[in-house]
């Protein structure tokens, strides 16, 4: 069974199809700025930490939503003359916190963080973490010493600290560490003056961390006496008992007296006996008097 239209109504049917069509086309022909959101300036390039940014470096695009992250940048002519505070990799947005101070003169200085300061250590391949503490990672100090009683002790000082520059380069290649001799970090002025006490008093060491770990170190530290359990047998008990001296006399009481004895006293006992922990045995004859 087939349909017999007539000519007009064809021609009616055309005019609407031909209509709808050119709604669409007139829709998807729309201002691609309209239709995927403001404007934001990226890098198109590694723009290095410290260096002034280039517009060749840097690229607008269409942000693909109504709503854009806060400081960003729909065109490049606000950042002529602007530093990088960090490293910025090709793709990212670049962003005012991301940059130095409008008067910033660029170098290390500009990457400093405001309220921070800049300081340098002396390391070496060991305390440097064998070179692979870079810019831009976080380290934790650590302070091996004596304390007052001279006794040996190790302590993190400070926590998750940032690495500016390794010798004079703020920036490094991760797959090739870098043995160098200073280290310059970033630190408030509350941490400058403790690590500059720390290393006044003792040797420091760098302890490498995980970026993205925020945690601060609770520990007590550690002393001599942690470290083997030998340590801590002798800490716990007196003099053996071969290095006592002898009373001879059975009906003799003894009068035990905490003392600091002199280095003669020490000899024939173990190298390792703590001075706190020698004591002095004094007989008391039946009488009263001493011996």
């Amino acid at each position: 069974m087939g349909f017999n239209l007539k000519p007009s109504l064809l021609i009616g049917i055309s005019l609407i199809l031909g209509a709808i069509a050119s709604f669409f086309v007139a829709h998807l022909s729309r201002s691609p700025e309209i239709a995927a959101g403001p404007k934001v300036v990226i890098a198109s390039s590694t723009i290095q930490a410290g260096t002034e940014l280039s517009t060749s470096q840097l690229s607008v695009l269409n942000w693909p939503s109504p709503s854009t992250p806060q400081g960003i940048f729909s065109d490049t002519k606000p950042l002529a003359h602007r530093y990088a505070r960090q490293t910025i990799e090709p793709g990212e947005l670049i962003l005012e916190s991301k940059l130095a101070a409008i008067d910033s003169k660029g170098g290390l200085a500009s990457m400093i963080a405001a309220g921070k300061r800049a300081i340098s250590v002396r390391v070496n391949d060991v305390v440097g973490v064998a070179g692979f503490a870079l810019p831009g990672n976080y380290v934790d100090i650590l302070v091996s010493a004596k304390d007052s009683t001279g006794n040996s002790f190790s302590k993190i000082v400070l926590n998750r600290v940032k690495v500016l520059a390794v010798a004079q380069d703020t920036t490094s290649d991760a797959a090739k560490p870098k043995v160098v001799n200073a280290v310059t970090l970033e630190l408030t002025p509350a941490e400058s003056e403790q690590l500059d006490l720390a290393r006044s008093i003792g040797s420091l060491s760098l302890v490498l961390r995980n970026e993205i770990d925020a945690g601060l170190s609770n520990s007590n530290g550690a002393r001599l006496v942690d470290l083997t359990h030998q340590g801590i047998a002798i800490e716990s008990n007196p003099l053996p008992a071969t290095n006592l001296p002898n009373t001879n006399n059975a009906a003799d009481t003894t009068n035990i007296v905490s003392t600091k004895p002199k280095a003669s006293k020490l000899k024939g006992a173990s190298s390792a006996f703590r001075s706190d922990a020698v004591q002095e045995i004094r007989g008391i004859k039946e009488g009263g008097g001493a011996k």
